[in-house]
C-alpha cells in the first residue's frame, strides 16, 4: 500500500481534542503544531531550554474532568505514572534528572485533562481477529487493522518552567487511538496508557530540541 493509502487509512481513529485546564502559566503565544496522527499546539523558548541542564518533574495530575472517566483510582495511577516515566526516560537523554522539588533549571509538569477510555470487549475482538491470519498463514504475521470502535482517547497540558516560575514551553496535546498502530488492550486503561507513553516521548522531544517534536512521518512498528 502506498504511503498516501495508509496515511488515509489512519481516518480509522479515534477523534481526540485539545482540552486545557488552566494548569498552566498562560496560554498565550500558543501555535498549531500537529503531527501525522496527533494535534498540538506548543511555544517554546527555544535559547532558554537549550541552556538549560538540570530538569525537576512535578508528578502528573488530571484535572476535575479527566477524573471524571470511568477509571479506577489505580488505572489513573498507572496512567500518571506512565507519563512520568516516559517524561524522565526521553528528558535523561540530555538533562540532569532531580527530584520533585529540588532546585532545577527547569520543572515540569503535566496535567491529563481528558480521557476516553477503551471498550474492553471492542479491544478483545480485535486482538482474536489479530490472530487468525497468523494460523492462516502458518505464522507468518499479516497486519490486521483494528476493529475502529471503541477506541481511547488521551489530552494533555504540559510547560516547564525556570526557577523563577516563568514558562519556557509550553504543550497542548491530544491524540486518539488508531486502527493500524495501535495495539488493543482489553482495559478501559489500555488506550490512554499506552499514549501516555507517546506523549511523554513528543514532550521530551520537544524540551530536548527546543522544537516541535513531529516530523510528519508515520512509522510503521514492526509486526511480530
Amino acid at each position: 500500500a502506498s504511503a498516501h493509502a495508509l496515511v488515509v487509512s489512519l481516518a480509522g481513529c479515534a477523534s481526540a481534542s485539545l482540552q486545557t485546564s488552566g494548569s498552566l502559566v498562560s496560554y498565550d503565544s500558543l501555535a498549531p503544531a500537529d503531527g501525522v496522527v496527533t494535534h498540538s499546539k506548543l511555544r517554546v523558548d527555544k535559547t532558554d531550554v537549550l541552556a538549560a541542564r538540570s530538569i525537576a518533574i512535578i508528578p502528573t495530575s488530571f484535572s476535575s474532568e479527566a477524573a471524571m472517566a470511568e477509571l479506577t483510582d489505580k488505572q489513573r495511577h498507572v496512567i500518571a505514572n506512565e507519563v512520568d516515566r516516559s517524561v524522565c526516560i526521553g528528558l535523561s537523554d540530555r538533562f540532569d534528572v532531580v527530584p520533585s522539588g529540588q532546585a532545577a533549571d527547569l520543572t515540569v509538569h503535566v496535567t491529563v485533562t481528558h480521557v476516553t477510555v477503551t471498550n474492553p470487549a471492542v479491544a478483545g475482538a480485535s486482538k482474536v481477529a489479530s490472530i487468525v491470519p497468523r494460523i492462516i498463514s502458518a505464522g507468518t504475521p499479516i497486519p490486521v487493522p483494528r476493529i475502529p470502535l471503541g477506541m481511547g482517547t488521551l489530552s494533555v497540558e504540559a510547560e516547564a518552567r525556570d526557577m523563577r516560575g516563568k514558562q519556557k514551553a509550553a504543550f497542548v496535546w491530544a491524540r486518539g487511538a488508531d486502527i493500524v498502530t495501535s495495539t488493543p488492550r482489553i482495559s478501559p486503561s489500555g488506550d490512554p496508557y499506552d499514549l501516555a507513553s507517546e506523549f511523554g516521548a513528543d514532550f521530551s522531544k520537544l524540551l530536548i530540541n527546543g522544537d516541535t517534536p513531529f516530523d510528519h512521518k508515520l512509522s510503521i512498528p514492526e509486526i511480530g
